[in-house]
């Protein structure tokens, strides 16, 4: 009898220890710091998915962030760490210059790296196991000349950019490149760099003297919030476009969102979205965070469904090494079609690059609300 029940202990502990087992996810963003919206936005999706999942009782996450605050060094830093705790797979890093040095990581080390916003080709460029949730910089680009040519937003434009930013060089050239091709003419084509970034007083005065209808900013929320502000004691009102940088500008602590009214951005995410699923998303988040969404945390949040869906056409296990999962995962990652909040039958590219979507978005009374 002792020895049927010591059997019996033994089976339900190692069905207990079966069940519990998780795969072990981690990512490095800007926790803290100047871009902390960015990372910290990308967690908290990231980890509502990771708690909606393991309440299903199938895949279970154990899901880790490290900060890298924005910074390259200490982005290899906390992967490192992440490596020695066991990642399996892997949100790569939230910011572009960061993922950069992370992927290099994740490509020798053979562990799979989903992005949920580093959007820098460079990220996913001769890495295989390198993918990215969000738009790669050359496609918001083109994207963005398109919409403002087709949607007659202007026909003169001025851009501002930063050109020590792979993000923003990134987005700059192929928008450059596309701007003839729908009627647009480059009228004020102004920059600047780390040191300079306080004072547009040069560029939006060379952007009103030319007569530019529309102002394209590519580039994070920070300095775009200091644009805004000049530009309203110059008495200058052209049209604002932006892309997924700026998002996230409204709960910049001490920005006043009046300034930002009628700007323009292309975003894969829109918080008032009527679908069910995005409702259920935005009254989580509010109910954990006190604010509304942004895209990063849609993207995150779709990272971790994408590695469940890929996961399971996978038939992968929690025991497996990550070289194997890294396998598994390019498999799956270059051939099914995934729904989420930011993107309907998004696909992937074997050069890692997402294709999906992107939807106009305009900032009124203090909010985004969708264009189209």
């Amino acid at each position: 009898m002792k020895k049927i029940l010591i059997s019996a202990v033994l089976i339900l502990a190692m069905a207990s220890c079966a069940f519990g087992a998780a795969f072990k996810i981690g990512g490095t963003g800007p926790l803290t710091g100047g871009a902390a919206i960015y990372g910290n936005a990308a967690k908290y999706g990231a980890e509502i998915a990771v708690a909606e999942i393991n309440a299903m009782g199938g895949i279970q996450f154990e899901l880790r962030y490290e900060d890298d605050t924005h910074d390259a060094e200490k982005a290899v830093n906390a992967y490192n760490a992440l490596k020695d705790w066991g990642m399996q797979i892997s949100l790569g890093s939230v910011t572009s210059k960061p993922a950069e040095a992370t992927a290099a990581e994740n490509f020798a080390d053979r562990i799979f790296a989903l992005t949920p916003s580093a959007s820098s080709a460079a990220v996913t460029e001769g890495k295989d196991n390198v993918f990215q949730m969000c738009f790669v910089d050359p496609n918001q680009g083109t994207a963005s000349a398109q919409y403002i040519g087709q949607k007659g937003l202007g026909k003169k434009i001025a851009i501002i950019w930063k050109n020590d930013d792979v993000y923003s060089k990134g987005v700059y050239d192929t928008f450059i490149e596309n701007a003839p091709k729908y009627g647009l003419e480059i009228v004020s084509d102004m920059t600047f760099a780390d040191g300079n970034d306080t004072d547009f007083s040069v560029q939006l005065t060379d952007a009103k003297n030319k007569g530019a209808e529309l102002v394209f900013l590519p580039m994070y929320y920070q300095p775009a919030s200091l644009i805004f502000a000049q530009a309203a004691a110059m008495g200058y009102a052209p049209k604002w476009f932006g892309i997924d940088g700026m998002d996230g500008i409204l709960t910049m602590e001490g920005f006043d969102k009046s300034l930002a009214e009628g700007v323009m951005l292309l975003t894969p995410f829109n918080a008032d979205a009527k679908d069910e699923r995005t409702q259920k998303f935005v009254e989580a988040y509010k109910a954990k965070h006190n604010e509304i969404p942004n895209q990063f945390a849609a993207d995150g949040y779709d990272c971790v469904y994408a590695y469940k869906e890929a996961l399971e056409l996978a038939k992968a296990t929690p025991d497996m090494d990550a070289e194997t999962l890294c396998s598994k995962m390019i498999e799956q990652f270059t051939t099914m079609t995934f729904n989420g909040l930011t993107g309907e039958n998004v696909k992937w590219s074997a050069k890692g690059e997402v294709t999906k979507d992107p939807k106009g978005m305009i900032i009124k009374d203090g909010a985004y609300v969708g264009l189209d």
